[in-house]
């Protein structure tokens, strides 16, 4: 287990104007987020102000994260590979042109994610909750979950880690949101519309001794 940042780069890449995502008038903060946490048209393609604002494929935007993961894990032609949280799949798609043959799988809870996901990939995504996950024990090579698991609930994500862990035999890592200070707190406060778990970095560790999680972790942080 290792804390390795692959998502830095592009998350510091967004510039954030916390006050106005909180004090929006048309979609103040409880609006945003009752809508966004439907998983629906608002959240991917609606108003920007609720979240992504149109989460479109740009080709190359994740290659960086995609050539990441492959180069430190070693990935190659016919590893199975799980993202857990997938969304419209970009991340997998990325991976499979960064390394030809891997077997690739993914999952998310929303149906208008994979409804509309990349066509490359959709024959490979599926519906599904991180709480129970449909493959067998040690069944992938590589399990990944990229900014998703802060998105449950205490009792959801005590599962999602224990079967995260489960299903996979080989290398496993995932991404989380997290604050260090009260500013990182207040901000991320001010800017999730989905987020469930807030927990500081020993927290997150704390989660990953209770459940079990041995794969590596990195977090991302509102500055």
């Amino acid at each position: 287990m290792a804390e390795i940042d692959f998502l830095s780069p592009i998350h510091k890449s967004t510039k954030r104007d916390y006050l106005a995502r909180v004090n929006d008038q048309e979609f103040p903060k409880p609006k945003a987020a009752e809508l966004a946490k439907k998983w629906d048209f608002d959240y991917w393609d609606g108003d920007r102000r609720i979240c992504y604002g149109g989460y479109r494929y740009m080709p190359g935007r994740w290659e960086p994260v995609a050539r990441g993961l492959v180069e430190h894990y070693g990935l190659k032609a016919g590893d199975k590979i799980l993202d857990i949280g997938c969304g419209k799949g970009f991340q997998l798609v990325e991976l499979t042109r960064v390394v030809d043959g891997l077997d690739i799988h993914g999952i998310d809870i929303s149906p208008y994610a994979i409804a509309n996901s990349h066509e490359d990939v959709r024959d490979r995504l599926s519906v599904g909750n991180a709480n129970s996950l449909p493959w067998p024990d040690n069944y992938f090579d590589f399990v990944y979950s990229i900014t998703t698991l802060h998105n449950l609930h205490n009792y959801d994500l005590d599962l999602a880690l224990r079967e995260m862990e489960r299903v996979g035999k080989g290398s496993k890592y995932l991404c989380v949101e997290s604050y260090r200070n009260e500013t990182e707190k207040a901000n991320l406060l001010y800017w999730q519309v989905t987020c469930e778990a807030f927990c500081t970095p020993e927290e997150w560790l704390w989660w990953f001794k209770t459940t079990g999680y041995t794969g590596d972790y990195s977090f991302i942080y509102f500055e």
